[in-house]
């Protein structure tokens, strides 16, 4: 089984099982995580409507992490 960060992350959502085909499907890594729609379930073979309605959820709350840390971000001016 594949130790990364897809794999942990499906892991708090109970669903590993799906690591190795999201790595297979070229989602190894979260920020490419965060473009899944329908078709790339489809694709990776999540047919449970319950898990997913489960991995949307979890990708809404990825892309609104990020939002909440983009308001941190500040530069230092010379």
């Amino acid at each position: 089984m594949c130790t990364n960060i897809v794999y942990e992350w499906l892991k708090t959502l109970q669903l590993p099982q799906y690591a190795e085909s999201f790595v297979d499907n070229g989602y190894d890594d979260l920020e490419v995580c965060k473009q899944i729609g329908d078709p790339d379930l489809d694709a990776i073979g999540v047919a449970v409507p319950h898990h997913r309605r489960r991995i949307h959820e979890a990708v809404r709350r990825l892309k609104e992490a990020d939002e909440t840390a983009a308001g941190l971000y500040f530069t230092l001016e010379p």
